[in-house]
């Protein structure tokens, strides 16, 4: 376990987990929902999301393989087209989430911040496949530092959200972070598919 390795992988999740767009959707909320249900929000869907990327790292593969029989690389070709939908959504219409005007507080730290906003089809790729690359334990290192970052920015959100829509910043940033998530999401797409033309070699 070298330092080069744990910064290497904590930020390639912090990419993935991409703070500021979490920043961009609490922000968004924060004309529907109070600073306390907003912290709430923000805390929950958090240690919901800490939850789904452990269990995928310890079991996403046996999970994908052995009960729905499932290839990685089907899963990085699906997730990154939703990650680049999402993308677009950013860098085309300005917003990455709209809100149900009838959605509850509890299912809204769920779905869709806790799943897919933080505990993505990125995310969720990189826990199942970065042990092999990095090992088991700086990939968990990784995670949860990165969700601690991700923590931080969104309890933060108002104030830096504030700061941004004062200055004009807000639209141009969220349409540049949609751009880079979605050159992401079609990363993935390639990536899926390389490794599914080196399975036919084999």
């Amino acid at each position: 376990m070298t330092v080069k390795m744990i910064l290497a992988c904590i930020v390639a999740l912090l990419a993935l987990v991409n703070p500021v767009q979490k920043v961009l959707i609490v922000t968004s909320l924060q004309e529907r929902f109070s600073p306390k249900e907003l912290r709430y929000i923000s805390i929950k869907s958090s240690i919901t999301a800490a939850l789904i990327l452990i269990f995928f790292l310890f079991l996403g593969e046996v999970t994908f393989s052995y009960v729905f029989h499932v290839e990685l690389y089907s899963f990085q070709i699906t997730c990154g087209a939703v990650l680049m939908y999402n993308g677009l959504s950013g860098l085309l219409k300005g917003f990455f989430l709209k809100v149900d005007e009838h959605i509850k507080l509890a299912d809204l730290t769920t779905v869709p911040i806790a799943i897919p906003m933080i505990a993505g089809p990125a995310t969720i790729t990189a826990a199942v496949t970065f042990p092999v690359q990095y090992g088991r334990e700086i990939t968990i290192i990784a995670i949860l530092i990165a969700l601690v970052v991700n923590l931080f920015c969104m309890l933060q959100a108002r104030r830096i959200g504030n700061f941004l829509i004062k200055y004009n910043f807000m639209n141009p940033l969220i349409r540049i972070i949609g751009l880079i998530v979605a050159t992401i999401g079609l990363q993935m797409i390639f990536d899926g598919i390389t490794l599914f033309i080196k399975t036919l070699t084999v």
